[in-house]
């Protein structure tokens, strides 16, 4: 049978008639505007306590690079476990987590915040898992496709909101407010997925887990080995990496915000002026997430010709957003350029990700995407925290913003050659069948 179409009406006919998902989807919104909510507290409050790039950079790596050794052991425990169960758990910690937070004001008590996004990011690292395996038990095969799609619109939905209302609630409102609200979120989303209905075939005649299980690194190990046989395959993987490169942004966005484009809004001080514009800037990298592959399906078929430069296309966006933002001088324009660069970089995460799941075995599916998290998380972690060091040297964010745009250009380059060369010696080798992007 057809699928229906993945658009806003196809969206609203999921949400309206499929229980379920409506209330997995209402989870996700719920605690997905949270996140986005406090991200910007965190990073306002770390500014304001340390005055250091460095500062918000560690916290970022904090959020980011437990997720690489996570997520074996999360693909374990969503194996073997009840996954509503598992997300039900996770929501409670998050909530716990994030309450406690609220207490880190002091510089004395960094320490702390480092410890509860840690242990955050390992409760979120176990719960995606969860989400995204649930959606097949729930929907018919028909549905699945919208029910990604929606999902994925969702996430980018959400950063946009919750990004740029998060920095007025602080404002007006402090931060201890965005804490309770994010902290909020979380208990809603657990109550919700608790009233769901559903069978778990996973469970049944499975090994009890065992705690060796848990450090279990040969998945990514053995889906490097499977795409190492594919040039492809191989080249396809670490676009995600190239996506990686501009995870400066989570460094330069916020200075940008407090320190070049501080809104004047009357009767607000210098520090919420400045969260002001930080939250507009990532609310924008949220729009552009958002408006990417949106846009990019207008003009592209289900060809992987197509998909190929797409990819191409999008790390040149990326390139010249990130140019655009370096030498913007309105935080109009400055907001042009974070839309651009992330239009670009959502393009490229959807495309790559579509064609690695056409191109890829369904047996070896899950350790390839287990390595390709991995290195994307690793390279984003690395970038962004070079970022913090550089800016602390006294190195300007508009320069740094220019570097992003130009290491940008090196996957682009590299991409260009992959199509000549990789994809050239295939054109004997029958192309990869894949789906309508929405």
């Amino acid at each position: 049978m057809e699928a229906p179409p993945a658009n806003l009406r196809g969206y609203w006919r999921l949400i309206r008639s499929n229980r379920n998902f409506r209330l997995l989807w209402g989870a996700q919104f719920v605690s997905e505007i949270g996140d986005w909510l406090y991200m910007v507290a965190i990073f306002s409050s770390l500014l304001e306590l340390t005055g250091s790039a460095r500062v918000v950079a560690s916290a970022f790596v904090m959020q980011v690079l437990p997720q690489c050794f996570v997520a074996p052991a999360a693909g374990v425990i969503n194996d073997r476990l009840s996954r509503k169960k598992v997300m039900i758990v996770t929501d409670w910690c998050r909530a716990i987590i994030v309450f406690t937070m609220m207490f880190v004001q002091t510089p004395g008590l960094l320490w702390a915040l480092y410890v509860l996004l840690v242990l955050e990011t390992i409760c979120w690292a176990i719960f995606e898992p969860a989400h995204t395996a649930v959606i097949p038990n729930i929907t018919s095969e028909k549905e699945t496709l919208v029910a990604n799609t929606l999902s994925s619109v969702t996430w980018s939905f959400t950063l946009a909101v919750g990004s740029a209302i998060g920095g007025v609630i602080a404002a007006y409102f402090g931060r201890t407010t965005v804490f309770v609200l994010n902290a909020a979120s979380f208990v809603i989303s657990a109550l919700l997925i608790r009233q769901m209905r559903f069978t778990e075939p996973h469970t049944e005649g499975r090994p009890a887990m065992r705690i060796a299980d848990l450090f279990d690194f040969t998945p990514i190990a053995e889906g490097i080995a499977y795409v190492r046989r594919d040039a492809r395959l191989f080249a396809t993987m670490f676009v995600k990496c190239g996506i990686g490169l501009m995870g400066s942004n989570w460094v330069l966005l916020p200075l940008f915000g407090e320190r070049i484009f501080p809104l004047s809004v009357s009767g607000l001080d210098a520090k919420s002026a400045g969260m002001l514009s930080m939250s507009l800037l990532m609310g924008c990298r949220g729009i552009g997430s958002l408006l990417g592959p949106l846009v990019a399906a207008r003009w592209t078929d289900d060809k992987e010709r197509t998909y190929l430069h797409a990819i191409l296309i999008a790390f040149l966006l990326a390139a010249l957003g990130y140019g655009l933002l370096g030498i913007a001088p309105t935080l109009l324009l400055a907001a042009v350029g974070v839309v651009v660069a992330h239009s670009g970089g959502s393009i490229a995460w959807v495309y790559s990700t579509t064609l690695l799941q056409t191109g890829t075995n369904d047996q070896f599916r899950g350790r390839v995407f287990s390595a390709e998290f991995a290195f994307s998380m690793a390279a984003l972690s690395v970038v962004s925290y070079s970022a913090g060091v550089l800016a602390d040297t006294g190195i300007s964010v508009r320069t740094l913003a220019l570097w992003t745009a130009l290491i940008v250009l090196i996957p682009t380059l590299l991409w260009a050659v992959a199509l000549r060369t990789v994809w050239a010696r295939s054109k004997c080798v029958e192309p990869h069948r894949s789906p309508h992007l929405p």
